[in-house]
């Protein structure tokens, strides 16, 4: 209920109202899940617009992968990470310790939410794309049988880039593409394909904003 409240009066607000959101191929975002949205990732703003695209009655289903070391630092941003936002903690240096790194990942899966996922790891530079980390092809391995859709953002990162505190009026596209499944007789590295995916899509986005 608590993230529910936050969706409706802070983040489709803050989204659809302060910045503007371009969506193409919406067809293809699940209703349902399991499923795995990948996305590049450039700033806060991204995992905010994801959320955006869902509605209102599933969205505490969608579940952001989130850095433990970032969103849990501290009582009040664990407790805002956890309520309002919802995301799963993840190790970015994981501790064999603490079991496998992508077991909250799977349980969610096994529960049939629909998992956010930034293969990145973190921000980088407003509108590049650092190399995909090769957690997705683990996941998309182990879960064969669930959708991976690849989601292109761009703008996000001038909206509100990596390290400031103030929002830039900027419309930011977003464009799903069809969801893809692991292929054990795929030759081509799993988390290379897709970021060669969301990069192709950006490359076609800054040709037409140059045209």
């Amino acid at each position: 209920m608590l993230k529910k409240m936050f969706f409706l009066f802070f983040v489709r607000p803050l989204v659809l109202l302060i910045s503007g959101v371009y969506v193409r191929n919406k067809n293809f975002l699940p209703l349902e899940g399991p499923c795995i949205i990948v996305a590049n990732h450039n700033s806060h703003l991204d995992t905010l617009v994801l959320l955006s695209l869902f509605p209102v009655a599933i969205v505490h289903k969608v579940r952001p992968v989130a850095a433990v070391d970032y969103f849990m630092q501290n009582p009040l941003m664990r407790w805002f990470s956890q309520n309002c936002i919802g995301i799963i903690p993840l190790q970015r240096k994981p501790d064999k310790k603490n079991g496998h790194p992508l077991q909250r990942v799977y349980d969610a899966l096994h529960r049939k939410e629909i998992v956010i996922l930034f293969p990145e790891g973190s921000r980088g530079e407003p509108e590049a794309i650092q190399p995909f980390k090769n957690g997705i092809t683990h996941l998309a391995k182990e879960f064969s049988h669930v959708p991976v859709i690849p989601v292109a953002l761009y703008g996000a990162g001038k909206s509100l880039p990596k390290g400031e505190a103030l929002f830039v009026p900027f419309v930011i596209d977003v464009i799903v593409s069809p969801p893809l499944f692991y292929d054990v007789t795929n030759e081509k590295d799993f988390s290379a394909m897709l970021q060669e995916q969301i990069e192709e899509t950006i490359k076609k986005e800054k040709q037409k904003e140059s045209a």
